[in-house]
Formats: C-alpha cells, sequence, structure tokens
C-alpha cells in the first residue's frame, strides 16, 4: 500500500486528478474544471487505472468517457 502513497505523492497532478474523481467525470471536464491540458488529464487517468485507482464507466464510448475513483483510490487518498 506505502507503495501506491509513494506513487500519488510524487505527482501533484495525480493526487490532484485523484481527488476531483469522486463521481463521475469525463477528462474534458476536469480539464476545464482543473485548469490542466485535456492530454496531461488523459495520461494522468491511464497511470491511475493501471495502479487501479480509478476505473473507467464507459469503456465502450470512443469519446465522452466517464471515470471514477476506486475504493482502492479513496483508501490511498485517506491514508496520504
Amino acid at each position: 500500500m506505502y507503495d501506491l502513497i509513494s506513487f500519488l505523492s510524487r505527482s501533484k497532478n495525480r493526487k490532484t486528478v485523484l481527488e476531483n474523481l469522486e463521481k463521475p467525470t469525463t477528462p474534458t471536464e476536469l480539464a476545464s474544471k482543473l485548469k490542466i491540458q485535456r492530454s496531461t488529464i488523459s495520461r494522468t487517468i491511464l497511470e491511475l487505472m493501471d495502479k487501479k485507482l480509478v476505473k473507467c464507466l464507459t469503456p465502450k464510448e470512443k469519446m465522452g468517457r466517464l471515470y471514477q475513483i476506486t475504493d482502492l483510490g479513496q483508501k490511498i487518498l485517506k491514508e496520504k
């Protein structure tokens, strides 16, 4: 678990994105809200998905995919 806490703490964007995925959100909505480029948001979401901290709720969609924090992601945020 501490390896995930370390992974999260090494990037301000990872922590910020994870904190803002409490409800289903698209990368475009996050980029607008956080004032971060959409490509950076998308790359960060992929990193978080790889660690099972975020899940895609609409994987069959080509555009406008919705993402949300997982139970593991919530647990890691609380430990942080």
